[in-house]
C-alpha cells in the first residue's frame, strides 16, 4: 500500500522538478534572446545602413528566417511550463494580492510584477514576433513606418517596460531561486538586475524615438 501511494507522489515530485528546470532554462535562452535583440535593433541608432546591414545579414544566414519560429516555440514553451505557477482565476488572484499586501516583502512584490507583465507579453510579444516575421525583409523604412503610424508608437510603449520589468526581474529570480546568488549577495545582485533594466529601457526608449524621427 506505501509503495503505491508513494510511486504517484514521487512521479508528481519529479515532473515538477524537470518542468522548473525546463522553465529556468527556457527563461534564461529568452533573456539573452531579449538582451540580444534589443542591441540589435538598437544599431538603427549607429544609422539605418548599420541596421539594414545587420538585417540583410540575418537574413541571408535565414536566422531570421529560422530563429524568429524558433523563439515563438520557446516562447509558448516557456509560457506553457510557467503558467502553472501564475494565478489565472479571480479567486487566485485575490488571494495573491492579498498576500502580497500581507507579506509586504519585496521579491513577493516583485513576483506579482512578472506575473502581470507575463500575461501583457503574452497578447503583445505574439502581435509583434507576427507582424514582423509576416512582413519580411526587415528595414529601417518598414520599421519606421511601424512606428510612426500612429497606434503602434503606443503599442511598443508598452511593450517595451513590460517586457524589460519582466526579463530583469527573471534575471533576478532564476539567480536566487537556482542558488547562484547568495543571501549576503541578493543586494548587490538586485542592484545589478535594476542598472540592467533600466539601462535596456534607457536603449529602448532611445530606438523608439530614433524610428519614430527617422526620414522614411
Amino acid at each position: 500500500m506505501q509503495t503505491e501511494l508513494s510511486i504517484p507522489a514521487t512521479l508528481r515530485r519529479n515532473t515538477a522538478a524537470y518542468l522548473d528546470w525546463i522553465q529556468m532554462l527556457s527563461g534564461a535562452a529568452l533573456i539573452v534572446f531579449m538582451w540580444c535583440h534589443m542591441l540589435l535593433v538598437a544599431s538603427v541608432n549607429l544609422g539605418s545602413g548599420v541596421f539594414d546591414a545587420l538585417a540583410y545579414f540575418l537574413e541571408w544566414t535565414y536566422m531570421a528566417q529560422i530563429g524568429g519560429p524558433a523563439i515563438g516555440i520557446l516562447f509558448l514553451i516557456h509560457f506553457a511550463v510557467a503558467i502553472r505557477k501564475v494565478p489565472v482565476t479571480s479567486l487566485q488572484q485575490k488571494n495573491m494580492w492579498n498576500q502580497a499586501k500581507m507579506l509586504r516583502h519585496k521579491d513577493t512584490w516583485l513576483w506579482v510584477v512578472q506575473a502581470v507583465s507575463a500575461m501583457v507579453i503574452l497578447i503583445m510579444a505574439g502581435v509583434h514576433l507576427w507582424t514582423v516575421l509576416t512582413n519580411l525583409p526587415i528595414s529601417t523604412a518598414k520599421s519606421a513606418a511601424r512606428i510612426q503610424d500612429g497606434g503602434w508608437l503606443w503599442f511598443y510603449l508598452i511593450l517595451l517596460p513590460m517586457a524589460e520589468l519582466h526579463v530583469g526581474i527573471g534575471f533576478y529570480r532564476i539567480g536566487v531561486k537556482w542558488g547562484f546568488v547568495q543571501r549576503r549577495g541578493r543586494k548587490g545582485f538586485q542592484k545589478l538586475e535594476y542598472i540592467i533594466t533600466g539601462a535596456f529601457l534607457a536603449i529602448g526608449l532611445l530606438t523608439l524615438i530614433t524610428f519614430a524621427t527617422v526620414s522614411i
